[in-house]
């Protein structure tokens, strides 16, 4: 029987754009499903029917939710390009919410998570080190988890007029980022900056997040 992947999820999401990013890089072929979630696809609802979100991989019939747990099944099931070691994974992991919080919570939320959003810059400015990607030389899960940094964060900047990542202050992280979107997979895994950043603007109504 041949092998059916399936991903559900939206244009504008960073979470999707890291799991096909990931099925990429690992060469798997997989059929995207694009949602509108304002209105909800049946096929959305059966596979993920408590929490209704995106991404969803389906994989022979069997839902998996949630990017993260779905990049380690994607690594754990599909041999070939290695996306683990996670060190070190787990602390990008927990740094990734409040830079999240700093475009998409409430407005409270986004002005609180903006001001901490340098320090949790400026640590993983220093576990780049001399590297050119998290994992070395090659792209890894960091990156791919840290796709928000290397892509939405740009384009957040420039809906907003805002200045979060400079080269001045994050030169390590700058280089990463041109590295990371001029990769031929992740390029291919990314929406149009243009539209995205017209989304933000959209959606928040041109509010400034940064003092």
């Amino acid at each position: 029987m041949a092998e059916e992947v399936l991903l559900f999820g939206t244009w504008v999401s960073p979470f999707s754009h890291r799991v096909e990013m990931a099925l990429k890089l690992k060469g798997v072929e997989y059929k995207y499903v694009e949602e509108d979630l304002a209105n909800k696809s049946p096929l959305l609802l059966k596979y993920n029917p408590i929490h209704k979100k995106i991404p969803v991989l389906v994989h022979n019939g069997n839902p998996i939710v949630e990017s993260q747990v779905i990049l380690e099944y994607i690594d754990e099931t599909w041999p070939g390009y290695p996306l683990l070691p996670k060190d070190p994974y787990e602390r990008a992991i927990a740094l990734l919410p409040a830079i999240l919080k700093a475009s998409w919570g409430e407005e409270k939320e986004r002005e609180k998570a903006a001001e901490e959003v340098p320090e949790f810059l400026n640590h993983l400015e220093n576990e780049l080190k001399e590297k050119r990607f998290f994992g070395g030389e090659s792209i890894g899960m960091v990156d791919i988890v840290a796709n928000f940094i290397g892509f939405w964060l740009g384009a957040f900047e420039e809906a907003f007029g805002s200045e979060l990542l400079t080269r001045e202050k994050f030169p390590k992280l700058t280089n990463w980022t041109h590295e990371f979107v001029s990769n031929t997979v992740v390029k291919e895994s990314l929406p149009p900056r243009d539209k995205l950043v017209a989304g933000l603007r959209n959606r928040f109504g041109g509010r400034n997040v940064s003092k």
